[in-house]
Order: C-alpha cells, then sequence, then structure tokens
C-alpha cells in the first residue's frame, strides 16, 4: 500500500466524496477530524471517538511540544501508542497557538521565538522544528510551519507573512524529506496564506504547488472576519488548488460553514466547536444548536436530538443532562460531547451520501433551512 492516496469516487458540482488512503487506515472524505489537542480528545476514550464515526483526529504540535514534549512520546513509542489512538492523526505546525497565546512571540526569518504559557520558559519554533516534533510525535499528516497574521492586517504586512509562509514551506518540505523513514509513510500539507486577497492567495497557491505537497489547506480563515467574508474568499481561493489533491480548511467550523464549504470543493475540517460546545452545555441538533443549561429543559424527557442514534440520546433524557451540566458532573461533559461528535459525523455522512447521489444542493437546502432557523 502507498503511504497516501487520494482518490475521488463522485462530484456534484465543485463538491468531491473519495478517500484518502493510508497506512493507518482509510480517511472518508469530506472529514471532520475531532480535535485532540492535548493527546485526547476532552471527554472522550479513543473506542468513543471511533465509534461516533471519525477516521482521523487531530493532535496539536506546540501543546504537545511543550507538554508532555515531543522526545518524551517518542520514547513511549509515538503518539498513536500514547493516547490510544490507532487511526491516522493530522499534527498541525503550531505556528497559530506560538501567535496567539504567547504575549511575546518574535517572528523572524528563523522562525517564531516564545515564551511558553505554561511557565514562561523561552523556545524558538522554527519551520525544522515544527517538522520535527511532528516527526518525533509520529503524525501522519504533517502539516508545514507558516505565519499566520490576522485579516485585519495591512495588506503589506499580510503580503510579508504569506511570502515567509513560502519560504517556510520549502524549508518544512526539505526537512520532511530528510526524515526519510518518517516521510515513507506519512504526508505533508502545504498551506495557502493571504487573508481575503485574491492576489495574495493566487501568489500562495502556486509557490506551494511549484514545491510540491501531497494535500493543501486554506489556511488563515475562521479567525474573526465573519462567515460572509470566508465564503467570499472561498468562491475563489480554493479553485487555486490542485483537484487532485484533498483540500483542509483549518479550524473550521459550525456545522452550516461545514455544509457551505463542501459546497466549495473543501475535503477535510477540523475544529474545537462540538467538544468545547460539550462542555458547556451547548448541543448541535438538525434544528440548530440548543442550550441544556436553559431552565426550560429542566423536565424535558425527550433525548438531546429525537431520532439521534447517538448513545447520549439513547439512554439519556434532556432533563438528566441538564441537571449533570447544572450540578458540574463530568458525565454531563462527556454525554454532550458524545452526541456533538456524532452529530458532526452523522452530518459529514450526510454530505458524502449527497455526493455521492449528486442530490448536494438539496441535502444542503433542506439542512441549512432547518438549522439556520431556530435561535442558537
Amino acid at each position: 500500500m502507498s503511504r497516501f492516496a487520494f482518490s475521488i469516487a463522485g462530484t456534484d458540482g465543485a463538491a468531491r466524496t473519495g478517500t484518502i488512503a493510508m497506512e493507518r487506515g482509510d480517511i472518508r472524505t469530506p472529514a471532520f477530524m475531532p480535535v485532540g489537542t492535548a493527546a485526547t480528545v476532552k471527554a472522550m476514550r479513543p473506542a468513543e471517538v471511533r465509534a461516533s464515526g471519525a477516521d482521523i483526529i487531530l493532535g496539536n504540535t506546540y501543546h504537545l511540544m511543550l507538554r508532555p514534549g515531543a522526545e518524551r512520546i517518542a520514547k513511549l513509542g509515538g503518539l498513536h501508542r500514547f493516547m490510544g489512538w490507532e487511526r491516522p492523526i493530522l499534527t498541525d505546525s503550531g505556528g497559530y497557538q506560538v501567535m496567539s497565546l504567547s504575549e511575546l512571540a518574535k517572528v523572524t526569518e528563523e522562525g517564531v521565538a516564545f515564551a511558553s504559557h505554561l511557565d514562561g520558559s523561552r523556545h524558538m519554533l522554527s519551520p525544522e522544528r515544527s517538522i520535527e516534533v511532528q516527526r518525533l510525535l509520529g503524525s501522519d499528516i504533517v502539516m508545514q510551519f507558516d505565519q499566520l497574521v490576522p485579516t485585519t492586517s495591512s495588506r503589506g504586512q499580510q503580503r510579508d507573512a504569506m511570502e515567509r509562509s513560502i519560504r517556510w514551506a520549502k524549508r518544512s518540505r526539505e526537512e520532511f524529506d530528510r526524515g526519510s523513514v518518517h516521510a515513507e509513510r506519512s504526508a505533508i500539507f502545504g498551506i495557502q496564506q493571504g487573508a481575503l486577497d485574491p492576489e495574495l492567495r493566487r501568489a500562495s497557491a502556486e509557490a506551494l504547488i511549484g514545491i510540491g505537497f501531497d494535500g493543501y489547506a486554506v489556511g488563515g480563515l475562521a479567525v474573526g472576519e465573519g462567515q460572509q467574508a470566508m465564503l467570499e474568499c472561498l468562491d475563489f481561493a480554493v479553485d487555486m488548488l490542485p483537484e487532485d489533491k484533498p483540500r483542509y480548511l483549518m479550524g473550521v467550523g459550525k456545522p452550516d460553514d461545514i455544509v457551505e464549504a463542501v459546497m466549495r470543493g473543501i475535503d477535510m475540517f477540523d475544529c474545537v466547536l462540538p467538544t468545547r460546545s460539550g462542555r458547556t452545555g451547548q448541543a448541535f441538533t438538525l434544528d440548530g444548536p440548543i442550550n441544556l443549561r436553559n431552565a426550560r429543559f429542566a423536565e424535558d424527557p425527550a433525548p438531546i436530538e429525537s431520532g439521534c442514534p447517538c448513545p447520549a440520546c439513547s439512554q439519556f433524557s434532556r432533563a438528566y443532562v441538564h441537571h449533570l451540566v447544572k450540578a458540574g458532573e463530568i458525565l454531563g461533559a462527556m454525554l454532550m460531547t458524545e452526541h456533538n461528535l456524532w452529530f458532526y459525523q452523522r452530518l459529514m455522512q450526510g454530505l458524502r451520501t449527497a455526493i455521492a447521489k449528486q442530490r448536494l444542493t438539496a441535502f444542503a437546502r433542506e439542512f441549512l433551512s432547518k438549522y439556520r432557523r431556530a435561535p442558537a
């Protein structure tokens, strides 16, 4: 079996459904990756994450590098063995967290010098170190190291960051290729940058294609620009990336974001929303999100979502989950997270089926009309 192969089984407009074949298992696309920031999908056991329908999860380079340490994880057999997840793992490069969590980050051509948000210790994360950490973790899909700037930055700042990200992409690719043993079973993705600017996005895409990657991510979105601006950017940014490679929209998102992005040709997603919302009492349903902390659920005998086959909905009532959430019981976070992960994976399966049957427009219209109709 090849280390990485992407095949498209069906299309409907710009949308595609297919498979990414890797040594540790197939990834059905469009795919949603639950986020396992610190070597765990919060409140879930690995078998429960898999049971929800997830084919792949995401690990975080920045957090794992700082705690417990990439070298320690490698010594213990790699991230898969460490956390008990034997299917594919994608690791982000750490660049976003360096910028967002460290007040003292300093960007130079070498990389980013920063202070740990845990203990203030100083570190340097360069393209080479980012790839080394991901290699030590045993990542299946490695992300290039890039520089993210807010979409509100000046065009000059956006151009400088995009061009530096291209130079870092080349260094990331070279470091990835140097680790020949790891490269034989893993893949590396490039990250398109350029904020909301078509010219910068095209320059980024063309340079990345010239370097050559196994897949391509659209980066720098879902960082406060608003849904409409994001979708308008995807209208031109996605077409700049190769049709025969997976396209990954980083950090997205809300269920309606995902449906809209799939219709524009995106194949992969990740977001903390289903797990973070589950820990704060918000459940996703086909009729829109609901907040189970609300008093109106205190005596509601219905499941979180009628018709949902997840274990939480099959065994427990809204009234019980409301009680758990209000009481701060750990089981409340567990049940809510489990339901939300099942909801996201049911949505992805629905999208895959609709594309295969070439009825995506009808599926999206029905889903969005119901989901957006209800108040959050």
